[in-house]
């Protein structure tokens, strides 16, 4: 049985509802919701997550109360979980290498049971964009070049920097761009079935 959701889905069935249904949400998010969302903290990305999931998942904007590996990488265990993200609520994004450093770190904590990736990517622009004035232009960043970088970032995120770095833009007030970024940005996850800008 595959997780708890509001849906009664499992499988392909679950998966295609949740691309199809988040990026609606997405989308919306975009229409000025995400300029009220408080940037760089915790209580930020869980009003992200729980906008993008709270019509499929009981948890969304839930902090997890189980343990949670992937690929054989333990993500914060659940008993700390709570004292860490405090830490990174608290860590400066003045600078780029700020930025990237708290956002490497959220994805070390993956507070929620589902949907870490996704809600983590939004949160990143927001900040990016609050700080910098940029946002990453996610298709031009290759899916295995992203999830090989990310893997590696806890020891070293020097990867993860560089593939951002080259992927800003200052196209931050550009629809276009945000509807391809999330369908990029999905497709790290192999949510490909739906495009935003035509739901």
């Amino acid at each position: 049985m595959g997780l708890e959701n509001k849906l009664g889905l499992d499988g392909i069935e679950l998966m295609r509802a949740e691309e199809q249904i988040s990026k609606r949400r997405a989308k919306q998010l975009y229409g000025g919701l995400l300029d009220q969302i408080e940037v760089g903290t915790y209580a930020g990305l869980q009003s992200i997550h729980r906008y993008l999931f709270e019509d499929i998942y009981p948890f969304a904007g839930q902090t997890r109360k189980l343990n949670m590996s992937k690929g054989g990488f333990r993500f914060a265990s659940a008993l700390y979980l709570d004292e860490a993200l405090e830490k990174i609520t608290a860590m400066p994004m003045s600078t780029f290498e700020q930025i990237v450093a708290k956002y490497v770190e959220m994805n070390i904590a993956h507070p929620f049971l589902e949907g870490n990736g996704r809600s983590a990517r939004i949160w990143l622009d927001a900040m990016l964009k609050s700080a910098l004035g940029r946002v990453v232009d996610w298709q031009r960043i290759e899916r295995e070049d992203y999830l090989l970088a990310m893997e590696r970032s806890p020891v070293r995120d020097t990867e993860i920097k560089q593939l951002l770095e080259n992927a800003l833009t200052d196209r931050i007030e550009d629809y276009e761009l945000f509807m391809h970024s999330i369908d990029a940005s999905y497709g790290y996850e192999g949510y490909t079935a739906f495009r935003t800008g035509k739901l």
